[in-house]
């Protein structure tokens, strides 16, 4: 847990949250799942421990900034993005959406 500040000088506090860890790992990274991943799949309509999982697992991972990361899994209905932070020693994945 470490202090920074925001865009407008206020300070914030980042935490590592997580819900859940599963078998996956990316690059001999452990996967965490933040709990902001199952209220934003519940609300997409997106099946929350079949369709994340497979995500992460097989999509495609593009890499954009300094450490983030978006798996990306392309299907008929459209594609299911989940957005990641690389924490170095892990992988967090802190949401996920629904692409075209």
């Amino acid at each position: 847990m470490g202090r920074k500040r925001g865009k407008r000088g206020k300070r914030f506090i980042y935490e590592d949250k997580h819900v859940d860890t599963f078998e996956a790992s990316y690059g001999q990274k452990p996967v965490w799942i933040d709990a902001h991943v199952i209220k934003r799949a519940r609300q997409r309509g997106i099946a929350w421990p079949d369709q994340v999982y497979a995500v992460i697992k097989t999509g495609k991972v593009k890499r954009f900034g300094k450490n983030r990361m978006k798996f990306i899994k392309r299907s008929k209905e459209g594609s299911i993005i989940c957005i990641g932070l690389d924490m170095g020693h892990s992988i967090i994945i802190k949401t996920i959406e629904r692409g075209n």
